[in-house]
């Protein structure tokens, strides 16, 4: 099967089943969302969920976070995965928010970066959310699922790369969609050790599935049964 035609019946797939696929980090405002998303990096959603509403409540500018020591974040997100460095992150963040930005999160991914914590990923993650900017974070779900389903190269070895393939593929207004759209299914379906083949909607057009269950026909409908 060629490529562009497992780009179509992805996006018709998800177009007609998830049209408004969002984010499942809990925000009210920018400045709340790429803190969650900050708090995100190896760590699930759901836990970063159950720090930030005191986090928030505590830090509910960027002024006030801007005046916090490390320590004091600390206290609030223990329980994330590598709370040290992300405390420290959190303080430099509101701290150049307050400085060079006016207190305003950034709109575009070359000042994004400049924010202590954010590399391309999460900024990212800030352009498409917020500003629906055609932006394709690439995370480990979606670097999984966009090779599993052969939407990118076995050659594309980097985030960078696949970000840049599968960004040239899709279209240009669809791009902030398929974002999440990929991270759902890894999360849920194709996840990294044992992918859910016999849940998934997608086997008729997945390149892993042909390779590795190559006796069952390409039914979109077909469940696999006991396998």
């Amino acid at each position: 099967m060629r490529k562009k035609e497992r780009y179509k019946l992805l996006i018709d797939y998800f177009t007609n089943n998830f049209p408004e696929p969002e984010t499942e980090l809990a925000y009210t405002n920018p400045y709340e969302l790429i803190l969650a998303v900050v708090l995100s990096a190896q760590c699930t959603d759901k836990r970063v969920n159950m720090v930030t509403p005191a986090l928030f409540e505590a830090f509910p500018t960027p002024e006030a976070l801007a005046a916090a020591a490390p320590e004091e974040i600390f206290e609030y997100i223990r329980s994330i995965s590598y709370p040290n460095n992300k405390a420290k992150h959190l303080a430099g963040l509101g701290r150049m928010l307050v400085e060079q930005f006016d207190s305003e999160v950034p709109s575009t991914v070359e000042e994004l970066v400049k924010l202590p914590g954010v590399g391309r990923k999460t900024a990212n993650v800030i352009v498409s959310v917020i500003w629906n900017q055609p932006a394709m974070a690439v995370d480990t779900h979606v670097f999984r699922v966009s090779k599993r389903l052969g939407l990118v190269d076995k050659k594309a070895k980097t985030p960078l790369e696949v970000e840049r393939e599968l960004v040239s593929n899709l279209p240009e207004e669809l791009i902030a969609k398929a974002h999440h759209w990929l991270i759902l299914h890894g999360r849920y379906i194709c996840i990294a050790r044992r992918p859910k083949c016999e849940e998934c909607p997608l086997t008729h057009f997945c390149a892993f599935f042909q390779k590795n269950f190559p006796n069952i026909p390409d039914d979109p409908e077909n469940k696999l049964g006991g396998i």
